[in-house]
């Protein structure tokens, strides 16, 4: 991997602590409702499946908020844009625990998601301001490693919070830990943008169509996001697979599922240790290969009616590592394309990885059997990646 660093890196940078507590706002808050949207539907008179509609707005909103913050930033600097963020997520968090129909609870998510966006996208962007190399690859495998293991616990603390004290109290919690992160944030948080860069829409439009028409940004950022997002395929046929097809008892699909998620950790440890050690991008390759492999073996055992519930969790612990070694190199490439623009490219980057998300999750949805339609997903997802990181490659980074 290539890494060019047009200004200095700032001597002040924020405690890595504080980072992780501002990135994880966003995925907690998605995934500690999914266990009380039950509770939520019978509270407010709602069908399941308007319900639902809390968790698309939810994505729906981190995808589009990270376009606005992105260039804002680069713009008008990191910590100011972030602050803004954090006010938005605590007043949305406060909207839902007061809704009194559905109407405002959609709305109320929203504008959480609006929010909490700003620490997801900032937070690679800061990373990325403070450091550069392999460094970069490793700072943010390690915040991806903290993010990545939200969704394996933030149910079960979600669970526990709406059965003891009701879903509104989670919601009134979960804007109490924001107003704190944005008292840490304003006490430890430094500005680390490098150098302003004037956004207007003209130059919005400008900045956006030249990472879109950048061959190397766009082979890291549609790579990235097929290879780690697609997973989602798979996590929302999940309980569909174990339950309804291999028969494993409901209670314990959310430890099953958990197990899963946990391979994404590995694989950030992996590359975490073997970052300056080992050639990034290869480890991005092996990452991405393993990832393939093991949905392809899991769709063929499949067919062939082998299919356990062993097998799938070992088979999918294997897929996760595999794309938690790639995520941290793909993303430090594509926020390396272009100095003058990393908010406006982290933004882009998880923009189009929650969108691929949604597109891989819909579309194994359409399928007849939740298993086939899902590892199938797996199966082209992973292998588009391999092309879009070989078109990536190809081009030299910019001087």
């Amino acid at each position: 991997m290539s890494s060019e660093c047009v200004d200095s890196i700032p001597r002040i940078a924020p405690p890595f602590w504080v980072l992780v507590l501002i990135a994880l706002g966003g995925t907690m808050a998605m995934h500690m409702f999914v266990p009380a949207l039950p509770d939520a539907a019978q509270s407010l008179h709602a069908q399941a499946g308007q319900m639902q509609m809390a968790i698309s707005i939810y994505i729906i909103g981190l995808a589009v908020g990270q376009l606005i913050y992105g260039p804002l930033s680069d713009s008008f600097g990191r910590r100011p844009l972030l602050m803004i963020g954090l006010i938005v997520y605590v007043v949305g968090g406060l909207i839902i625990a007061l809704a009194p129909n559905l109407s405002c609870l959609l709305f109320g998510r929203l504008v959480q998601a609006l929010g909490s966006c700003a620490g997801v996208a900032l937070g690679r962007a800061i990373v990325r301001d403070t450091s550069d190399g392999s460094s970069s690859v490793s700072q943010l495998a390690l915040l991806n490693l903290m993010v990545v293991m939200s969704p394996g616990f933030a149910p079960m603390i979600g669970g526990f919070v709406a059965g003891a004290w009701g879903w509104r109290i989670m919601f009134a919690l979960l804007s109490l830990t924001g107003a704190f992160t944005l008292a840490v944030a304003w006490k430890l948080l430094p500005e680390t943008r490098r150098a302003a860069h004037r956004t207007d829409a003209a130059n919005l439009v400008a900045d956006y169509s030249a990472l879109l028409g950048s061959a190397r940004f766009m082979g890291f950022a549609v790579g990235n996001g097929l290879a780690t997002f697609s997973i989602y395929a798979f996590l929302s046929a999940a309980p569909f697979i174990l339950v309804n097809e291999l028969h494993l008892p409901l209670h314990l699909v959310g430890i099953y599922m958990g197990l899963m998620i946990a391979g994404m950790a590995i694989g950030n440890v992996i590359t975490v240790k073997l970052a300056k050690r080992v050639c990034p991008v290869s480890l991005m390759r092996v990452g991405c290969t393993i990832s393939f492999v093991c949905a392809f073996t899991l769709l063929c055992i499949l067919l062939l009616g082998r299919l356990d519930v062993r097998t799938v969790v070992c088979g999918i612990v294997l897929f996760t590592c595999g794309s938690g070694m790639v995520n941290p190199v793909a993303l430090a490439n594509a926020l390396s394309v272009n100095d003058r623009l990393i908010g406006s490219a982290a933004g882009l980057c998880g923009c189009i990885q929650y969108a691929v998300g949604a597109v891989c999750t819909t579309v194994a949805a359409l399928g007849p059997s939740p298993a086939f339609s899902a590892l199938l997903v797996l199966v082209i997802a992973t292998a588009t990646a391999q092309f879009a990181f070989f078109l990536a490659l190809a081009k030299r980074p910019a001087r």
